[in-house]
């Protein structure tokens, strides 16, 4: 297995553990942080696809800047960086308001856009190659 796909992996991974049947127990707030580790994950996987080692950082706006200079982004992909708050600033009880189910909803639809898109990269790319 190629070090990109380990990544595309973990990025399902924990796009699943985000969208499982949700019990009274759950928070909004930690299956963000896992919707948002699934779009940062897949990101960097497609980073590393291109050669690039991402930078250490949750900070999708930063991925997104590194892939710009790679390939286009649209728009709806672009929409990743608001899950940026979702890896630090309500990973912990603190002061925020709590995540809503509309919140949790979009946020599901941007890292699915995020996954699909990166697979999507990969295999247009790898369908060149070939040609």
């Amino acid at each position: 297995m190629e070090r990109y796909e380990s990544w595309i992996g973990r990025a399902k991974s924990s796009y699943d553990l985000a969208t499982v049947s949700i019990t009274p127990n759950m928070y909004y707030e930690d299956l963000c942080f896992q919707i948002q580790q699934s779009a940062e994950k897949a990101l960097k996987g497609l980073l590393i696809y291109y050669g690039v080692d991402p930078d250490f950082t949750h900070n999708i706006g930063i991925l997104l800047e590194e892939l710009e200079k790679l390939t286009d982004i649209p728009s709806n992909i672009k929409e990743a960086s608001e899950l940026t708050m979702y890896a630090v600033q309500t990973r912990y009880p603190g002061e925020y308001d709590e995540i809503t189910k509309e919140e949790y909803k979009k946020a599901v639809k941007i890292a699915k856009n995020c996954i699909e898109w990166t697979e999507n990269k990969i295999k247009e790319n790898e369908e060149n190659k070939r040609q």
